[in-house]
């Protein structure tokens, strides 16, 4: 069975809800393409997929540590 590529889709807003992330750092994710996704207009659009391919990366919040 084929499923459609739009059935997929998610906004910001559905992403949020389910990442626990906020919108804007959500958008900020999608901005620097740690998160695939695209823009249409001024709303941003990807797949729960994405999402969760990158909540498996483990990403630590706050500033990273110093190399020294």
């Amino acid at each position: 069975m084929q499923t459609n590529t739009f059935q997929k889709v998610i906004g910001v807003q559905e992403a949020v809800k389910y990442s626990g992330f906020s919108q804007r750092h959500l958008r900020w994710l999608l901005e620097q393409g740690k998160i695939q996704g695209k823009k249409i207009g001024r709303d941003w659009i990807t797949t729960k997929e994405e999402v969760e391919k990158y909540l498996r990366t483990n990403p630590k919040p706050g500033p990273k540590p110093k190399k020294t």
